[in-house]
């Protein structure tokens, strides 16, 4: 199995409002790829209330191989929902890991 978490900040500027629409955008465009994706298993979008945590917001997500993650990373649900991502967020960090069940 691997695991894909993704976290950001929301961009510089953006109203509280905004940042809960931004957040609610991402959930939509970001969870229902995994009904396209073999392999897929889990694509979870969740916001940060704390603030012990330095990030505003992750997408957590489970596949079953390597070519799933990058079948994910390649479908065009997923390019098109990073434009919106990309648009709303900052401070972008990444960490890919396999793992035993």
């Amino acid at each position: 199995m691997v695991k894909h978490i993704v976290l950001w900040n929301f961009a510089e500027g953006l109203s509280e409002e905004e940042k809960t629409e931004a957040g609610e955008k991402m959930k939509s465009l970001l969870e229902p790829i995994k009904k396209l994706v073999p392999g897929a298993v889990e694509i979870q979008v969740i916001r940060n209330r704390f603030s012990s945590s330095n990030r505003d917001i992750a997408l957590v997500s489970t596949f079953e191989t390597q070519d799933a993650l990058m079948n994910y990373q390649n479908c065009p649900a997923h390019v098109e929902a990073g434009k919106y991502v990309r648009s709303v967020t900052c401070n972008r960090a990444c960490l890919d890991y396999e793992f035993d069940c």
